[in-house]
């Protein structure tokens, strides 16, 4: 059976006629925007450098990895020159300082000898009026360097304990006792060398033997003393045998043991470590402040 056909509307032809008589002009079969590039020349492409693909790429390599260029950081000022302690400067320093604490001395309340070598091993981060607190009580009980020797450990280091680091102060204390014990008869040394070669005992505590049981001239450099230094240009070292190696050239010999404690006075009572009161300092004209940032 036929199909039935369906009948075109009218005016279709013509449609499709009009729709190709708009097509623009150019190659067949492209639409518009290929026959408006078609008619766009082209650029010339760019001139190539002589240099090659391989040397481009090294180059931009080696641009990706340039460090950048530094940045030139404001200058300090430079320190004023710290003017040399002549011989007359440090006897004008240390007439100074005589005068302002006619009672510096050792604040370690001792007897003898083994009482001051004990005294000083507890002092290590201690104020010296604790440790005179504690010593009294512990020399009552045990007087000698063998009976310190031969205490029960927990027994000692009850006794010591408000002066902190007890544990390791007791140890210390036990074996320099045990070598005085068996190598000086229970007596303490007057040399350097054999002083130092006890256990616990460092150059610190020697030269506070040395000098303040013995009256044998030692630079004792604790906190104040190494601080103050430097800051009166005496010395740069942080190191404290550095510092006494440096203040031993340069402060006469028979002073040097009160020089410690002069420090040490002065240290406490005017300079402090945060904030010197440089303003009241009778020694204002002669330091030259190094590293203070803030005093009043």
């Amino acid at each position: 059976m036929a199909s039935k056909q369906t009948p075109r509307r009218a005016g279709a032809k013509k449609s499709a006629r009009r729709t190709r008589a708009v097509k623009p002009a150019g190659r067949p079969g492209r639409g518009p925007r290929q026959a408006a590039a078609a008619r766009t020349p082209r650029r010339a492409p760019a001139a190539r450098t002589a240099r090659s693909a391989p040397a481009a790429r090294e180059a931009r390599s080696a641009a990706a990895t340039r460090m950048p260029r530094p940045v030139a950081a404001a200058s300090k000022p430079r320190p004023a020159p710290i003017p040399a302690w002549t011989p007359e400067r440090v006897a004008e320093l240390l007439a100074r300082l005589k005068h302002l604490h006619p009672d510096a001395k050792c604040s370690l309340d001792h007897v003898h000898p083994l009482q001051l070598l004990v005294a000083t091993i507890l002092s290590a981060q201690c104020t010296d009026e604790r440790v005179n607190i504690v010593t009294p009580g512990l020399f009552r009980k045990y007087p000698t360097a063998a009976d310190l020797a031969a205490a029960p450990r927990a027994e000692l280091e009850a006794e010591i304990r408000s002066t902190g680091f007890f544990r390791a102060k007791a140890r210390s204390i036990q074996e320099c006792c045990r070598d005085l014990v068996a190598k000086h008869g229970g007596q303490v040394p007057r040399t350097m060398e054999e002083l130092t070669a006890l256990r616990g005992v460092g150059r610190k505590t020697a030269n506070v033997v040395l000098g303040n049981a013995y009256g044998i001239p030692g630079v004792v450099v604790d906190t104040h003393v190494g601080r103050l230094a430097r800051r009166l240009g005496l010395t740069q070292n942080e190191d404290p045998v550095k510092v006494e190696l440096d203040l031993m050239e340069v402060i006469p010999r028979e002073e040097w043991t009160l020089f410690s404690h002069l420090l040490i006075h002065h240290g406490r009572r005017v300079c402090p470590a945060r904030k010197p009161h440089c303003s009241r300092c009778a020694l204002a004209d002669l330091c030259p402040r190094v590293e203070v940032e803030d005093s009043d």
